[in-house]
C-alpha cells in the first residue's frame, strides 16, 4: 500500500462526465469516477487543485478529492449541549442522550481474544502457518478500526445534529493525558487494555469536524471534578478522598439530588461551556463554602 500526491498540474477534474486526468508514467490519463451522489453533490460546482492517489492493501486504487468550502458561519448562542465522555457510556449528554459502550467493549474483547489465539498458533507454527496468521491478524486490526470509526461518526453525526437542531453551542471536556493519569494505578490487565483502547480522542474530533461543517461552536472544558461536582448545588464531597459518585450513580449529599453520574457530569460540562466566554473564568462556586471564586477555567476551541 501507499500513496501519490498530485497537485493542479498533474490532476483535473472534469464535472461533465465525472471523470479525472492523472499524469502516470505511462502519460496523462483520464478515469471515471465510481462515486455515489453525496460525492457527487461535494464535488459539483468546485474545482478542486489537489488529490490524493492510494494504493489499497488489495492492490486497487481510491483518490481522495480535496474540496475547499467556506464552513457556515458559526451563531453565538447561550444554549449549551455538555458531553460527557467515558467507557462504560461512550457519550451521555446534558439533553439526557447517551450510548452505551457495551456492545463496543463485546466487539473489542473478541478481537481481543482472536488476536491472542492467532498469535500462540503463529508462535507454535510452521513457516506458512505464520505468514497466514499475519495476515489474518492486519484484517482483525483493519475491522476493529473500521467498527470503532463507524459508531465514534454514529455518535458524533447525532450530537452535532441535536446542537444544530437547539442553535446550541457543544461542551466537551478535555481529556488530555488521561490515559497516562488512569495507568498510574494499580488495575488489572483487562482495565488496563480497554483503557488504552478507548478512543476519546477520536470521538472528539469527529464531532469537532462535523460541528464545522454544521455552524456548531464546540468549546473544551477542564475534566476535573466534572464528575464529582452536584450540578445542581454545585457542590463536592468535603472529603477529598470521598465522592459522591458511585459507580453510575450520583447522590449529593448537600442539595440530595440523585441520578445518573454521567449525566450529572455532563450537566456540570454544559455549566461550564456556557461560562466559556466570561473574561473573568466560569465563577462556578460551591453554595456550602459561601464564597465566590473561579472553579474552574474554559478555552474556546477554534478547528477548521
Amino acid at each position: 500500500s501507499g500513496f501519490v500526491t498530485y497537485d493542479a498540474r498533474i490532476f483535473s477534474f472534469r464535472q461533465k462526465d465525472w471523470t479525472v486526468s492523472l499524469t502516470t508514467v505511462e502519460g496523462r490519463e483520464r478515469f471515471e469516477l465510481a462515486i455515489g451522489n453525496y460525492q457527487r453533490g461535494m464535488l459539483a460546482g468546485s474545482n478542486p487543485k489537489s488529490a490524493t492517489l492510494v494504493q489499497r492493501k488489495d492492490g486497487s486504487y481510491s483518490i481522495q478529492i480535496c474540496v475547499e468550502a467556506e464552513p457556515p458561519k458559526q451563531q453565538n448562542t447561550d444554549k449549551v449541549i455538555g458531553v460527557d465522555l467515558g467507557r462504560r457510556d461512550i457519550a451521555h449528554t446534558s439533553e439526557g442522550d447517551n450510548w452505551n459502550g457495551q456492545q463496543l467493549n463485546k466487539v473489542r474483547d473478541h478481537y481481543c481474544r482472536l488476536r491472542a489465539s492467532l498469535q500462540r498458533k503463529a508462535s507454535k507454527g510452521t513457516r506458512s502457518c505464520r505468514r497466514r496468521c499475519r495476515q489474518l491478524l492486519q484484517r482483525l486490526s483493519g475491522k476493529e478500526r473500521r467498527f470503532q470509526a463507524w459508531v465514534n461518526h454514529s455518535i458524533a453525526k447525532r450530537i452535532v445534529k441535536a446542537a444544530q437542531s437547539l442553535s446550541a453551542c457543544i461542551a466537551i471536556e478535555d481529556l488530555s493525558g488521561i490515559r497516562e493519569r488512569t495507568n498510574q494505578h494499580p488495575r488489572s490487565r483487562e482495565e488496563r487494555r480497554r483503557s488504552n483502547s478507548w478512543a476519546f480522542y477520536q470521538l472528539r474530533r469527529f464531532i469537532e469536524y462535523k460541528a464545522v461543517r454544521a455552524g456548531v461552536k464546540v468549546v473544551a472544558v477542564p475534566a476535573a471534578y466534572t464528575s464529582q461536582i452536584c450540578h445542581k448545588c454545585l457542590h463536592i464531597h468535603p472529603d477529598s478522598a470521598q465522592s459522591y459518585r458511585k459507580g453510575k450513580q450520583f447522590k449529593c449529599g448537600h442539595c440530595g439530588w440523585e441520578g445518573d453520574a454521567d449525566f450529572n457530569g455532563a450537566k456540570v460540562i454544559a455549566l461550564l461551556g456556557a461560562a466559556v466566554n466570561q473574561p473573568r473564568g466560569s465563577w462556578l462556586a460551591c453554595q456550602l463554602q459561601g464564597c465566590r471564586k473561579p472553579a474552574l477555567y474554559c478555552e474556546a476551541v477554534r478547528v477548521g
